[in-house]
This record gives C-alpha cells, sequence and structure tokens, in this order.
C-alpha cells in the first residue's frame, strides 16, 4: 500500500552541522506515527522539511505525497498538500479574539464583508466541541498558556488537514485535557487523517502511536510497531544507553523524615494566604497556608486554572493583590514581595514560559545567565565582565549546557538547553528558596533526569525547592510532600508514603478531602 506520505533519505545541513542524515520515514492514512528523540536528534528540522520551511533545494533525498515526488517551496505548498503543523511556539496574535484567532486568514464571509456572528457562532462549536468554555470573542492574550495551546489544536483540526504534524501538543496540559485531545485525535484517525505526533511524554506515545520512530543525532534508527516496543526500549534508543531510575532519590524516606526533624525553622512559611487578581476583586487563592524546610522538595499539583503558577507568582512578587494572610521568608515577614526584593531575600523564580519570561532570546548564555544577578558583579560601579565570565562559565559547565561557548544566542538552543539557562540564571542569585514552575515542560527524557539531578543538589546544599508540575509520575518521584490545589483552594496533602496517582488527582478534582499533617 503507497504511503499517504513519505520521507527518503532526507539529509539536511546547516554551516558547520548536519541537522538530519539520511532519514527514511513512512505516514499511512489514519495512522498515528509517533516521532521520538531527545532535543536536538533531529526532530524539528524533519517538521520544517515537511511544512516547507526548509524548501525544496534545500536539503537532499526526497518527499513524496501519495507516491509523487512533492515540491514544497513554502507553508502554502505545505498546506495545499493537505499538511497542517503545530509546533512548539504557539502561532497566536495575542490582540485577537479566540474567534479571529481560530479563522485567522479564513473568516467567514458574506459578500465581502467579514461575517462576525457566523464566526463567532462557529468558534463557540469548535470550543464546545472541543470542552472548551470560553467566550469567542475573548482577546487570546487573556488565556494562559495551556489554553492557547488548546486555541491552536482547534485551529489546526477546523482546517480537516490530511496530515496532521503534532509538536509537542500536550506540553502545557492537564491530564483531563490531555484525555480530551487523545479522544479527538483517536477519532480524527478513524475518520483516515494521518497524524505525526511528537511528544516527550512516553505513557502519551504509547497509548496513541500504532508505529514509533526514534531520531537520534539526526538519524532514524529504528521504527518499532507499539505491540512490539517497550519504554525503555525507547529510552534506550533515544539515548543511546541505559538510564536506569527516571527519578533518582537523594535519599531514603527514613533519612529524608529525619533530615526534616531536625531541620530549623522552615525556609518559607505561609499562612491562611488569599490573593486577588488585583485590589478589590474576589481572591483567586484562599486559605494557602504550607511550609518549606532547607533540603525539601514540596511539589504542587492541580488542574489547570487551580492556581498553582498564580501561587508561585505572587510569593516571588510578579502577581495579585494579597487580601489576606502572612508570608515569612527565612523567619522574616514578607508582606510586600516584589521581584528585585524577592532576589535580594534568597527568593527566586523559574517560570513555566521560559521563552516569554524567563529569557531574552536574541541575547548570548552568558548575558542571560547573569541578567538577575549582575549586583553580584559590580565593582566601582560598573560590571567586572571577567568576574561575571568566570561565574557564568562554573553554570555554564555544570548545568551541562551543549554550546559551543557563552556567547551563542540563547535563541539557537534546543528547549533543553534553554531550560538549562533559565535555571542557570535563577542559581546565579544564590538562593534560599527556589520556585520551578513545570521546570520539565517540554524537554526530552534525558533533559529531564539532568534537571532532577539538580534538583537533588540543591537540595543537598540546604536549599528548598517547591515545585508545579502537571506530571504526576513527576511529582510523587521527585517530592517529598505534595499539595493539590482545587479551584484556588488546597484540596489535599500527602506524605510520601501516601502518594498515589488516584487519590492525587480525586483532590485535584474536589473528590477527595485527604489531609494529612
Amino acid at each position: 500500500m503507497t504511503p499517504l506520505l513519505e520521507a527518503r533519505q532526507l539529509t539536511k545541513r546547516f554551516p558547520g552541522v548536519m541537522a538530519l542524515r539520511e532519514v527514511n520515514f513512512t505516514l499511512a492514512a489514519g495512522e498515528i506515527h509517533a516521532l521520538c528523540g531527545e532535543n536536538g536528534a533531529g526532530k524539528s528540522t524533519l517538521i520544517k522539511l515537511l511544512s516547507g520551511i526548509h524548501p525544496h533545494g534545500s536539503y537532499e533525498g526526497e518527499l513524496r505525497v501519495d507516491g509523487a515526488v512533492a515540491e514544497f517551496h513554502g507553508i502554502r505548498d505545505a498546506g495545499r498538500a493537505g499538511i497542517a503543523v503545530i509546533t512548539q511556539e504557539l502561532a497566536l496574535v495575542d490582540e485577537l479574539s479566540i474567534a479571529e484567532n481560530i479563522f485567522l486568514g479564513r473568516p467567514p464571509r458574506r459578500g465581502l464583508r467579514v461575517d462576525w456572528l457566523e464566526m463567532h457562532r462557529r468558534a463557540a462549536e469548535l470550543l464546545a466541541d472541543f470542552g472548551l468554555n470560553l467566550p469567542p470573542e475573548m482577546p487570546v492574550g487573556r488565556l494562559g498558556i495551556g489554553h492557547k495551546q488548546l486555541i491552536e489544536i482547534v485551529r489546526a483540526l477546523d482546517k480537516r488537514s490530511r496530515v496532521l504534524v503534532l509538536d509537542e501538543p500536550s506540553a502545557a496540559l492537564t491530564e483531563s485535557e490531555v484525555a480530551a485531545l487523545t479522544g479527538h485525535l483517536e477519532r480524527l484517525r478513524r475518520q483516515g487523517t494521518a497524524i505525526i505526533y511528537i511528544s516527550h511524554r512516553l505513557d502519551e506515545v504509547f497509548a496513541l502511536a500504532d508505529r514509533i520512530t526514534v531520531l537520534r543525532d539526526g538519524a532514524s534508527i529504528v521504527t518499532l510497531k507499539r505491540e512490539e516496543a517497550t519504554i525503555p526500549l525507547v529510552i534506550r534508543h533515544m539515548v543511546g544507553r541505559e538510564l536506569g531510575d527516571l527519578f533518582p532519590r537523594r535519599r531514603t524516606e527514613a533519612s529524608a523524615a529525619a533530615a526534616l526533624e531536625s531541620a530549623p525553622a522552615p525556609l518559607l512559611a505561609v499562612r491562611d494566604l488569599a490573593v486577588a487578581a488585583s485590589a478589590g476583586e474576589a481572591p483567586r487563592l484562599r486559605g494557602i497556608s504550607f511550609e518549606v524546610r532547607a533540603g525539601e522538595v514540596l511539589g504542587f499539583g492541580g488542574l489547570m486554572g487551580a492556581g498553582r503558577t498564580e501561587l508561585l507568582m505572587h510569593l516571588f512578587g510578579a502577581w495579585g493583590h494579597r487580601a489576606s494572610g502572612e508570608v515569612e521568608l527565612r523567619g522574616q515577614p514578607y508582606p510586600r514581595p516584589n521581584p528585585g526584593e524577592s532576589i535580594r531575600r534568597g527568593l527566586v523564580l523559574a517560570s513555566e514560559d521560559r521563552r516569554r519570561f524567563g529569557l531574552i532570546l536574541d541575547q548570548s548564555i552568558g548575558f542571560n545567565l547573569s541578567l538577575s544577578s549582575l549586583g553580584r558583579f559590580v565593582r566601582h560601579g560598573r560590571i567586572d565582565q571577567a568576574a561575571e565570565f568566570v561565574g557564568n562559565r562554573a553554570l555554564f559547565e555544570s548545568l551541562r549546557v551543549k554550546a559551543s561557548g557563552q556567547e551563542v544566542r540563547v535563541s539557537g538552543l534546543s528547549g533543553g538547553n534553554q531550560q538549562k539557562v533559565v535555571l542557570g540564571k535563577a542559581l546565579q542569585t544564590a538562593p534560599a528558596v527556589v520556585l520551578l514552575d513545570e521546570p520539565t515542560r517540554g524537554i526530552d527524557v534525558g533533559a529531564k533526569l539532568e534537571v532532577y539531578e539538580l534538583i537533588n543538589r540543591l537540595t543537598e546544599e540546604g536549599k528548598a525547592v517547591i515545585l508545579v508540575s502537571s506530571e504526576l509520575p513527576e511529582l510523587m518521584g521527585v517530592s517529598d510532600r505534595i499539595i493539590m490545589l482545587c479551584e484556588g483552594r488546597i484540596g489535599g496533602t500527602f506524605e510520601r508514603d501516601e502518594f498515589n496517582q488516584e487519590r492525587l488527582l480525586a483532590a485535584a478534582m474536589g473528590r477527595a478531602a485527604v489531609s494529612a499533617a
């Protein structure tokens, strides 16, 4: 049977780099074919060839659609061939409404005029079909990153393309939203749509894919049917080595409990906190109380909109009006936080949206690493660039950033290496309390392991870590305690011996009032 889409011996070179090396790949109608590999393995380059971003003539080998050679000279050529791509970098216009973004470039018309009523009606139907209770006229800029990702998916699905390429579509989604997305993709598969699914979440890959192709160092290593593949086997092909336990424990549960009992006063204490978006509004966070000590990882979970990011942003001083409650940082009251003061006091945040809040993309690695801690390198009113370089080099090397040097622009790094720079910038401030909001979102399994090892090093150095994650296995694998938020409140607090995915999810959904001291 002739494949719907086929890549034959694709080779793509950049100056000094071979991004793809004789890659072979086939996709059949009605198939979900997963593409796996570490950051830098060649997945993004392959997608750009399939979508026409890297045009015909800029690479060796050939693409075929329905058995015929395809020569895409741009995105529109790929679109006319029925290929739609959703990349990790969202292509939405914040100033336009949800409806305008869904129908961008193809609005329904009545004569020469845009039919706004029809646009809003159709957008409302699409949103409802996807389980989204959002007004079509709402500006996209008011949405969080997870909902923006869903709008991208809705827009692509409405085009009814023959081939749908999804690059990390669930990276910012909650489990319930992933389940909804999975249902839609399975329906599209039954209708004959071919889907290329790229994800670092291997449990999703095995739940969805008919076949799995692994890329490593720009080459296609193996293609496996789902029934003949296992997660350890796929990981081994991805990284070229055995990984062992994905969540390395820094100590036994008994030693962890003993360490916490002997620890001094909490580094961060929050008591009955209530926070609104602005003064005069109803609080979005209510009755939040917890403590975190040196050497401890406190995990926060919850569904999208539960208030996880808002809590961390408020503690750091970047969001919200404190309606009531108290916060103590290193034993001192902290009534009016702001980012500069938080850093001076030893509290730092690594944001979930690294490209928007964590990095200046057109600047170098070194520029970004020291951006939040330039005061440490000021001598006689001027920045001591030699001292700055030495300080940055220590982090650059310890974090194993894959780049030729500090002068490389951050925009040219893979997602995992960009995340390392975000974490390095935070650690350069010499914090006592580290707030990590989705630190492994959109990075590969090897880079995740390095983040987990970094968290272990932080706690061994006596720092306290607060970790927000949408992945329950990650929360359970890394945390000493977990607090599940539900609609701005604490739905349950769990010690390590109480960790259970069903109980955690029930607490996040408000179906159980489970608490442990």
